[in-house]
């Protein structure tokens, strides 16, 4: 079944860009749990996400979450560069509408991947569907 609802995003996903008609989504919002000063307790964290049930997002999918990392070139023409970067998915926890809210499912900080200023997802980052 998830592979039938990925397969119609997919395409609805390229019909719509086709028409010229392309949102972008993103993590509006985050909040997290209090720490309580104990040295074991994970503090969980929420996103929230400007895609829902609409665009067929539902719980349990995935999103794919990236940052756009943008450099300064000045030997270039003082060329500024953007880098689209995919840092890791999202699972989806509850979707309305236009909104839903996620966990963290697998972030990408690595020997082999770029170092982030911020190492975590964070308000800003870009929102995708998973069709893995």
């Amino acid at each position: 079944m998830t592979i039938i609802r990925s397969t119609i995003i997919l395409i609805a996903s390229i019909l719509l860009m086709n028409s010229g008609f392309s949102a972008e989504y993103i993590i509006y919002s985050v909040s997290q749990q209090l720490p309580m000063g104990d040295s074991s307790q994970k503090i969980r964290k929420n996103y929230y996400v400007s895609i829902g049930s609409k665009q067929g997002v539902n719980p349990g999918d995935q999103l794919d979450v990236f940052r756009v990392i943008s450099k300064y070139n000045p030997y270039d023409e003082s060329k500024r560069i953007n880098y689209k970067v995919k840092i890791g998915t999202l699972k989806v926890i509850h979707s309305e509408d236009d909104s839903a809210i996620t966990a963290a499912d697998s972030l990408k900080i690595g020997e082999n991947d770029p170092v982030y200023d911020v190492e975590t997802f964070m308000i800003g980052d870009y929102i995708a569907v998973s069709v893995d």
